[in-house]
């Protein structure tokens, strides 16, 4: 058990990459990646997911009110959009003796 903890995971997605949420209410949208959550395996995707919250006045908000931000969503939800805007499942092959991330559907590696 104690070996599980320091393992690094490699996720199909990172940040700054498009992808298509494939259930849940928001299926069929697109949207780029703003932040990976690696512990819980969940991705934050603009504009995707809108949930409203209720903050309190603060100093930065003095107002307070009625807030839409983005929830988190699985990963398992989400599947990368390639270069030619088909969502494809990926694949790691080497190249040059590097690791890179490939569509399937196309082939070709991604950037």
């Amino acid at each position: 058990m104690a070996n599980n903890i320091n393992k690094k995971v490699k996720l199909h997605i990172k940040k700054g990459d498009t992808v298509k949420i494939i259930s849940g209410d928001s299926k069929g949208l697109q949207g780029v990646i703003k932040s990976v959550l690696v512990s819980s395996n969940r991705a934050i995707v603009e504009g995707v997911n809108m949930v409203t919250k209720h903050t309190k006045p603060s100093a930065t908000n003095p107002q307070g009110g009625i807030v839409k931000k983005e929830a988190p969503i699985h990963i398992s939800n989400l599947m990368l959009v390639d270069s030619k805007g088909v969502a494809s499942r990926i694949g790691r092959k080497l190249v040059d003796n590097k690791l890179v991330r490939y569509s399937k559907k196309s082939q070709e590696v991604i950037k």
